[in-house]
């Protein structure tokens, strides 16, 4: 937002438009989750589109993890119902789902390959088959070298990666990672994050919890964003952008005249220019009633609100600070 331009009006939190798809790998209908008084998860309905790349956008302590939790069969909910993968029963697909939770935990002497192996054994994958797909995965993600260390000898970026191969290396349907990109520095980020789309492109369906909307932005075709235990938008991150109207900012060489009847309500005069919400009618009538009154212009852009922008508006300003405020990953050692 710029300088001190009102603020955009209330933003309706079933702003998005169905998905028009019959095929969802994850639904989620009236989910409720109470622990004593407290309301993790309340009244969530939530459809995540087979293959898809899906973010669950909110800050620490919004419900993201139980509703993950809820979703995946690992606890029940109090009220409401859900399928994954089309059963009801999401327990009986664990073996087709890849599950990465917010607590990482690898047993220190075991060499990398090794544990990627046996986190498949876990999910059905023979374990000879598996050593070799391990091995093939670290060799094809620059880690071969790493292979047959133990996990103490590994950087915590490498460790949570052999991590992360173990989720995938039986090849799911489905991949749930909550908060994967906590404790990763800015290199090992960008990794996860193309190997996020790799398993997309193969028509993997990706779920990932986060409270850093950048990753969001960058990744999600479609978003939840999660505030107190509800959700307050679904859809994609370009439909959450449009609930907010684009900002103007423009400068003239002649400071009044005429023309400036034709400013909207809302302008603001700021650091020597005029900043305004972008008219319902566009850009051009103005630009217009400037040239005939000789205004001079001097300069004039249009800034679309960012996904960060949308998330005040949708969420509220506290949810957003909470996000801000959430302790920076830890650098890679």
């Amino acid at each position: 937002m710029i300088g001190d331009t009102p603020a955009p009006s209330p933003v309706s939190p079933a702003a998005s438009a169905p998905v028009p798809a019959a095929s969802y790998a994850v639904e989620g209908h009236g989910l409720v989750k109470t622990f004593g008084s407290f309301r993790a998860v309340d009244g969530i309905d939530i459809a995540v589109p087979a293959g898809a790349i899906y973010g669950v956008l909110g800050p620490n302590g919004a419900g993201k993890t139980t509703l993950l939790r809820t979703l995946l069969g690992i606890i029940d909910p109090d009220e409401g119902h859900r399928t994954l993968l089309g059963e009801g029963q999401p327990l009986r697909m664990a073996r087709q789902v890849g599950y990465l939770p917010e607590e990482r935990g690898l047993y220190p002497s075991m060499k990398a390959f090794e544990a990627i192996a046996f986190m498949g054994a876990l999910r059905g994958l023979p374990l000879k088959e598996g050593r070799v797909r391990a091995r093939a995965l670290l060799e094809g993600h620059g880690m071969g070298a790493s292979a047959d260390k133990p996990i103490r000898q590994l950087s915590k970026g490498m460790a949570q990666t052999v991590q992360l191969f173990g989720t995938i290396i039986h090849e799911p349907r489905l991949i749930v990672l909550d908060e994967p990109f906590s404790g990763l520095d800015a290199i090992n980020q960008e990794k996860l994050e193309a190997l996020i789309r790799e398993q997309a492109r193969q028509g993997v369906t990706i779920l990932f919890s986060t409270h850093v909307i950048a990753h969001a932005d960058r990744l999600c075709e479609r978003i939840a964003i999660v505030a107190g235990g509800r959700i307050r938008f679904e859809g994609t991150p370009g439909q959450a952008r449009d609930q907010l109207r684009s900002q103007v900012r423009l400068r003239t060489r002649v400071s009044d005249g005429g023309w400036r009847r034709a400013l909207p309500a809302d302008t603001v005069a700021e650091d020597g220019a005029w900043h305004f919400a972008l008219p319902d009618e566009g850009i051009e009538p103005l630009l217009r009633a400037l040239l005939d009154g000789q205004a001079g212009i001097e300069s004039l852009s249009i800034e679309r609100p960012g996904l960060h922008d949308a998330f005040v508006a949708i969420a509220g300003a506290a949810a957003a600070k909470q996000m801000q405020d959430a302790p920076a990953p830890e650098e890679d050692a």
